[in-house]
C-alpha cells in the first residue's frame, strides 16, 4: 500500500501572503488543526498549525509567511512510500496530518492521523479466514483441510482445550483480524501462531509421507 492510497485529496492550502486572521477563519470552518502552505502551482513551501496561529494572532503577526514552519521543518512523504511510513512519523513525532508531494514536490494531499486509523481499523476488521486463505496459497501442496487439523492441534497444544478442525474453521470465518489479535495477546503473538501452524502442517504431512 502507497501513501497516495490514504490521502485525503479534498484538503486546504494557504499562501505564505495570506492574512493570518483570514486563514484563522479558513482552518476553523473546515476542522483543520493543520494546513500547507504553497506556491500558485502547488508545491510545499511550509506548513502552518493551530498553534502557529494562535501565537500569530497574539503576537499582532499579520501575514502566514511570518508564522509558518520552513519546508526544510516539515515532515512529509512521497505518493510512493510505503503507507507504513505514514503510521511511524505520525506516532514517532505526534503529528496530527502530514503533508504528500509527488516528484515535482507538488502537494497532491495530505494524510491526517484520522486516515491513518480509519485505515488500521478496516484492515482490522479483515476476517481471520482471509490469512488462512492466503497461507494455503503459499504453501504449496498443502489444502485447507490439513491446515485447519494443524490449526486445532496447535489450539488444543496452547489452551489444553480440545477443539475439531471443524469447529476451528467456524471460529475463524467468523473472528476478525482484531479480535484474533486482541484474544492471542498481540500482534506478534498471533503471527508467531500463524508460522507454527505451517510448520507444524508441513511437518505432519512430511511424516504422513514417511509412512
Amino acid at each position: 500500500m502507497k501513501t497516495k492510497e490514504m490521502i485525503d485529496k479534498e484538503f486546504i492550502y494557504v499562501s505564505k501572503d495570506d492574512k493570518i486572521d483570514e486563514v484563522s477563519i479558513i482552518m476553523e470552518n473546515s476542522k483543520k488543526l493543520a494546513i500547507p502552505v504553497v506556491t500558485d502551482d502547488l508545491k510545499l513551501i511550509g506548513w502552518v498549525t493551530s498553534l502557529n496561529i494562535t501565537r500569530g494572532l497574539r503576537e499582532n503577526k499579520e501575514f502566514i509567511s511570518e508564522i509558518m514552519g520552513q519546508k526544510e521543518e516539515v515532515f512529509y512523504l512521497h505518493e510512493n512510500d510505503p503507507a507504513r511510513l505514514a503510521v511511524i512519523e505520525t506516532s514517532k513525532h505526534k503529528l496530527m496530518s502530514l503533508p504528500v508531494l509527488d516528484d515535482n514536490d507538488v502537494v497532491i494531499g495530505v494524510i491526517r492521523s484520522f486516515d491513518i486509523v480509519d485505515t488500521l481499523s478496516s484492515l482490522y476488521e479483515i476476517k481471520v479466514c482471509k490469512l488462512y486463505e492466503a497461507m494455503e496459497n503459499e504453501l504449496k501442496g498443502v489444502n485447507w483441510e490439513e491446515l485447519m487439523e494443524a490449526s486445532a492441534l496447535l489450539h488444543r497444544r496452547t489452551t489444553g482445550k480440545k477443539t475439531s478442525p471443524k469447529d476451528y474453521e467456524k471460529n475463524i470465518r467468523s473472528s476478525t483480524f482484531g479480535e484474533a489479535i486482541w484474544a492471542t495477546g498481540g500482534l506478534e503473538k498471533f503471527f508467531a501462531g500463524l508460522i507454527t501452524v505451517g510448520e507444524l502442517v508441513i511437518a505432519r504431512k512430511v511424516g504422513k509421507s514417511k509412512k
